[in-house]
């Protein structure tokens, strides 16, 4: 067995060790023992246990040594440490990468046919979330609730970048913290399926120098999946507003997702939505009428 160092085995290492010192000898069912532990939550011999595996296996495993992981081994690693099912999906990615030599990324572009959904969809926020965050495509009422990607530099059009480094997003949603977070756990179940990625690696060398709460927050390694939820906001001009949102991944590139944001009909909310609405409903700010933007992430 020989130790390796690869991106993937020290994100495995460090998932394991966060996810144990999350869980309690009595969350797991386990009698505790007198004295005073030296770890927060189970110790590498009671994870071992509970897996039904020798402690020097799980030793190995957690150091980060390149072993042949069993799918009924994460299986019970899983259940051991109380994974949900993203927590789960993780494990596996990073335990069990891919055995190939990396290869760039190629580009990522909007279909047309995509968006020509964004142009339809004058009455609520649309977005195309792409690699990394990266943001590929954003109709009028999203540019105007968050801010006009297609002005920035092309590597600034990006959520993190966004979420972290413009201080309107700290001041526009109202629970910016929870936001934030999820947006990190959503890097980290990126960052699982694609280690290799030279842009993941810069974007998040820029992030952690520059702020303290990403750099504390990635850290932790909690991974989030956006799938519905709501958020909080409060706009400059139109005030409070309660959205909910739908993430929805396009046929043909399961890097990309497609966020909506919709108000609850006859809300506050909803006539605030209206009221942006009606401001971005200008001829220069349709999307039909003006040239597409280049929508191909920074991959390559």
């Amino acid at each position: 067995m020989t130790d390796q160092s690869s991106p993937g085995n020290t994100e495995l290492r460090d998932f394991l060790r966060s996810r144990r010192a999350r869980v309690s000898p009595e969350e797991a069912g386990l009698t505790p023992q007198p004295g005073t532990r030296r770890v927060p939550g189970l110790r590498r011999e009671e994870v071992a246990q509970l897996a039904g595996v020798s402690v020097d296996y799980y030793v190995r495993l957690e150091r980060g040594r390149h072993v042949n992981v069993s799918e009924s081994v994460l299986d019970a690693l899983a259940r051991a440490l109380r994974l949900n099912d993203t927590e789960r999906e993780h494990l596996f990615a990073v335990a069990r990468p891919a055995r190939r030599q990396p290869r760039p990324l190629s580009p990522q572009r909007v279909r047309p046919g995509l968006y020509r959904v964004l142009d339809t969809m004058i009455d609520i926020p649309v977005v195309v979330i792409g690699r990394r965050l990266d943001v590929l495509a954003a109709n009028p009422l999203a540019k105007a609730l968050y801010t006009d990607f297609d002005a920035l530099p092309h590597r600034e059009r990006n959520m993190a970048r966004y979420m972290f480094l413009d201080e309107a997003a700290r001041e526009l949603h109202v629970d910016w913290e929870a936001a934030a977070r999820g947006t990190v756990g959503s890097l980290h179940l990126y960052a699982g399926r694609h280690p290799d990625d030279p842009r993941l690696a810069e974007l998040i060398g820029e992030l952690s120098l520059r702020d303290k709460d990403f750099r504390r927050w990635w850290a932790e390694h909690d991974v989030h999946r956006r799938t519905h939820g709501s958020k909080r906001y409060h706009h400059p001009l139109v005030g409070e507003l309660t959205l909910a949102y739908e993430a929805l991944t396009p046929t043909g590139d399961p890097d990309q997702m497609l966020g909506l944001y919709t108000a609850e009909p006859g809300s506050p909310s909803e006539h605030a939505l209206r009221l942006l609405a009606s401001w971005t409903a200008t001829p220069a700010a349709t999307t039909a009428a003006a040239p597409r933007p280049d929508s191909a992430s920074l991959d390559g």
